[in-house]
């Protein structure tokens, strides 16, 4: 609390000394005058932590989608191994099972809220690492500090041997990180459900000076098309920087929003914000880019809003009646997927007034897969869907079980089940889909599905729509 206070009142005397100059016509700002810098110190560690005060290492805690969470003893300082010098970071990843923890990752971060350092002058992360077995590490990176985490970025599937090897994470834009805590994170599970040790060394900030030839990129370099309405709220995804090193290889890393300057052509119909959140506030088309250190971004969106819509019908059955998949009404049970991977379906997530849709683009046939669900005692599946479309055809909903061998068996190019799965249909004629307007859909539990609705895992779409979808659930 010292050091809230004392920041405080610096602040507001700072705040009154400031207010005094611009008040008074006798007094100028001094030339003199040194504003607030943060130490440009590339080192975050060598034989020991450079630099990072007292507490700086925080594990990922538990989340709904993984309970156990990060072993919080992980990381340590090993006196026995190293790349150079006397000790290095050593990263024991547990297995799967482990009670205290079933994955290793964490971040570290200096020590202090007015702490910080100046990296404008580097242009990338380095360290050494090697393993005690040929692993993946799912993450690693750095400008993660559990605040803002304003520019994070991450380095995917990082390859390491039982050899030391040099690793480069490149900056997206150096010339954003004046004051930056988040030093480094990683990520890492199990191999096989089985743990194992790696060790990082040498880890610092350097001025490569070889980091040339910047790609930037959204919506993972794709042009990309879609049909929404007023009030709907999306983001901008797959965002990432490319830079050619001195290997001749081209790394790319996934980069936080703030690295980019994002723009709407029509603001009017669009705007979209420094963290990459559109916003459609008006009937009309804009396309959103971006810059990033005054290079073009590949990829843009191109939104068409149609104007205003309402929400799906606010489903009616009790909670205690109902297994949901998605619905803002529901408790949710989880979703592997809502894009399985036959068909070249495009699916996204859209917000309109608080309310949450699946959008459903370039649909031909598209499965939802989820972890077995008993719908044993329930009599069908239900949706609800809304399309501006006037469908050429059928659009048919299927359910699907995993068979007796509880495995989900489907033929990737056609979408049909096979082996001993089971499932039941409902087709649905042009007639039966009313553009314009949203239509809740039943789909009895019948069929092949009669005896079998124990291990249900699928929900397959077949047709030639654009749709919202919202309100799944079986009941």
């Amino acid at each position: 609390m010292e050091n809230k206070k004392n920041n405080h009142f610096r602040f507001s005397l700072l705040f009154a000394s400031i207010f005094a100059v611009f008040t008074s016509c006798e007094r100028e700002i001094s030339d003199e005058v040194e504003f607030a810098t943060f130490p440009a110190t590339g080192d975050i560690f060598t034989d020991d932590p450079i630099g990072l005060g007292t507490f700086f290492y925080f594990p990922y805690g538990p989340s709904p989608e993984n309970p156990p969470g990060s072993k919080p003893t992980a990381w340590s300082v090993d006196n026995e191994v190293s790349y150079e010098g006397d000790a290095s970071m050593r990263f024991d990843v547990p297995n799967a099972d482990d009670p205290e923890g079933n994955f290793a990752g964490a971040i570290f971060r200096i020590d202090g809220e007015g702490s910080g350092r100046d990296l404008t002058g580097f242009d990338a992360l380095t360290f050494w690492a090697k393993a005690s077995q040929n692993v993946t590490i799912n993450e690693m990176g750095f400008g993660e500090d559990f605040g803002e985490n304003k520019y994070v970025t991450t380095r995917q599937n990082v390859p390491l041997t039982t050899n030391w090897v040099k690793y480069i994470i490149p900056i997206p834009d150096p010339s954003k990180l004046v004051r930056e805590r988040g030093m480094f994170r990683y990520a890492a599970g199990s191999v096989n459900e089985l743990g194992y040790t790696f060790w990082v060394d040498e880890l610092r900030f350097e001025k490569l000076g070889t980091v040339a030839q910047p790609q930037p990129a959204i919506f993972s370099g794709q042009d990309l098309v879609q049909q929404t309405f007023n009030g709907s709220e999306l983001n901008v995804t797959g965002i990432t920087q490319t830079y050619n090193l001195a290997n001749g290889v081209n790394q790319t890393v996934v980069a936080a929003p703030s690295y980019f300057t994002f723009s709407s052509s029509n603001p009017n119909a669009v705007q979209v914000s420094s963290l990459g959140e559109i916003s459609v506030v008006g009937e009309g088309t804009a396309k959103v880019s971006a810059l990033i250190a005054g290079v073009k971004a590949k990829g843009s969106l191109e939104i068409t809003s149609t104007g205003n819509i309402v929400s799906a019908p606010t489903p009616q059955a009790p909670a205690a009646e109902v297994i949901s998949l998605f619905s803002n009404q529901y408790d949710n049970v989880p979703v592997t997927t809502f894009r399985a991977d036959f068909g070249n379906t495009e699916i996204s997530d859209i917000a309109v007034n608080g309310d949450d849709f699946k959008l459903y683009s370039n649909l031909n046939f598209v499965g939802i897969q989820f972890p077995t669900i008993d719908a044993t005692g329930k009599s069908s599946l239900f949706l609800d869907i809304y399309t501006n479309d006037v469908a050429n055809g059928n659009f048919q909903v299927q359910v699907r079980d995993q068979g007796t061998n509880g495995e989900l068996n489907t033929n990737i190019f056609t979408g049909q089940p096979i082996e001993d799965d089971a499932e039941t249909r409902l087709d649905l004629s042009p007639s039966q889909l009313t553009p314009g307007q949203w239509i809740t859909i039943e789909v009895p539990l019948t069929g092949g599905l009669t005896n079998q609705k124990s291990n249900i895992s699928q929900i397959v779409f077949v047709g030639d729509i654009d749709f919202l979808m919202d309100n799944l659930y079986f009941r």
